[in-house]
């Protein structure tokens, strides 16, 4: 199936914005969701809307087997060895802070290292500068390279045997940057640390096995993949979610409540607090299983070819600077000479082409690119050579527009 067969799948592409057909390059803040997401939310909704695990009525039976049928599917993807080892969140923002209220609380003491990198989301910066405080440990981050890389040698030089968290994101939001995440985990593990790992912009994108990556925690979310808001998953290893206290408490994570004490459910719920997102696991279920059929081999393959034409056609453009590697996954982030990004994107919009402009939650990358903010196309399996032929075009009429700030 190419991709303008892809397209179709997916309703909400099929309209006009601006008198102009939709363009959409924003799958890195959020991708469109394919009918057969749509199709399977709606038949919760209408045929088996019931809670989950607490009821033995059919409903609540069809919902629960739907629900943690979702749970396997998420195993499946990320090859992990049980579904103890998945846990549902919100997103990839609940899943690190659960890392790091609950796993940095209990392992991370006065003096001890956390390491992350510059060009991290927010997601993965704040959690680790909150422990820190808290904990009176030292936050560290290992330099990047002119291009927005990592360099092994300065992965080795920061990682010391106080290290106790090394949290990496696995591609950037921003820069397209792929980092050697399997390296890093060889390294982190050497010095006695452990490794979590920020998926969001991996998962949709390429094919993701945990056991190869060497990694402890996992964290992705659904909506970046064709699924649902509101939904996403934590995988860690089992003896270390064993070891870890939820923070989340309530119904559904509890085995036994007195009047003084409570014990927890085993995993994965103990993690679980309060009724799921039932609706959106399920999505997210469908999710997986639309990216899986179309075959991880293809999205990449796809998705390379994009990124290369963009170089192609961006490259006669005067003025336009590309930030980040020439290798990277589909996500090109650029500047306009002196224009601000949220004027081209004004103007871009005007045209019907949705990109992001600002510092997309990674406002110490901004700073070490020595940029206030920038403007971002990003692309996924429905986008095609003519979706980048109209953000050149529109790049182009963007710089007639602001014409006098080139003379």
């Amino acid at each position: 199936m190419n991709a303008k067969e892809i397209k179709k799948l997916f309703p909400i592409l099929d309209q006009q914005v601006n008198g102009n057909p939709l363009v959409y390059l924003d799958s890195a803040a959020t991708s469109q969701k394919p009918i057969q997401v749509i199709e399977k939310l709606d038949d919760y909704y209408r045929r088996y809307n019931s809670n989950v695990h607490r009821g033995v009525h059919t409903l609540g039976t069809i919902a629960t087997d739907e629900y943690e049928g979702a749970r396997e599917k998420v195993r499946a993807f990320l090859n992990a060895d049980e579904v103890a080892e998945i846990v549902f969140t919100r997103g990839t923002t609940t899943a690190l802070n659960l890392v790091a209220q609950s796993y940095g609380n209990d392992h991370v003491s006065e003096g001890d290292e956390i390491v992350i990198t510059p060009m991290e989301h927010h997601s993965n910066i704040i959690p680790w500068q909150q422990l820190a405080k808290r904990k009176g440990a030292v936050l560290k981050y290992i330099p990047l390279q002119a291009d927005g890389t990592i360099d092994l040698v300065d992965v080795e030089k920061t990682i010391t045997e106080r290290t106790k968290i090394v949290s990496v994101m696995h591609v950037s939001n921003v820069l397209g940057t792929i980092n050697p995440i399997s390296d890093i985990a060889k390294i982190a593990h050497k010095n006695g640390a452990i490794m979590a790992v920020d998926g969001a912009q991996s998962a949709p994108h390429i094919e993701v096995d945990i056991k190869e990556l060497g990694c402890d925690f996992f964290a992705f979310s659904g909506h970046k993949m064709g699924g649902p808001t509101g939904i996403g998953a934590l995988y860690g290893r089992k003896e270390l979610l064993e070891k870890m206290e939820p923070i989340d408490f309530g119904g559904e994570m509890i085995d036994f409540v007195g009047l003084h004490d409570s014990t927890w459910k085993e995993l994965p719920w103990k993690f679980e607090g309060g009724t799921p997102i039932i609706a959106g696991a399920i999505g997210f279920g469908a999710a997986i299983d639309f990216v899986s059929d179309l075959g991880f081999n293809e999205i990449e393959q796809h998705e390379k070819e994009l990124v290369d034409y963009s170089f192609e056609r961006l490259a006669d453009l005067k003025d336009l600077t590309i930030f980040g590697p020439k290798e990277r996954a589909g996500v090109v982030t650029f500047q306009l000479g002196d224009v601000h990004p949220h004027d081209v994107a004004t103007v871009l919009d005007a045209e019907g082409i949705a990109v992001r402009a600002g510092h997309h939650c990674a406002q110490p990358l901004m700073k070490w690119l020595n940029v206030v903010a920038t403007a971002r196309a990003s692309y996924y399996v429905y986008n095609t050579k003519e979706d980048i032929d109209a953000l050149a075009n529109g790049l182009v009429k963007a710089k007639e527009y602001f014409g006098d700030v080139f003379s």
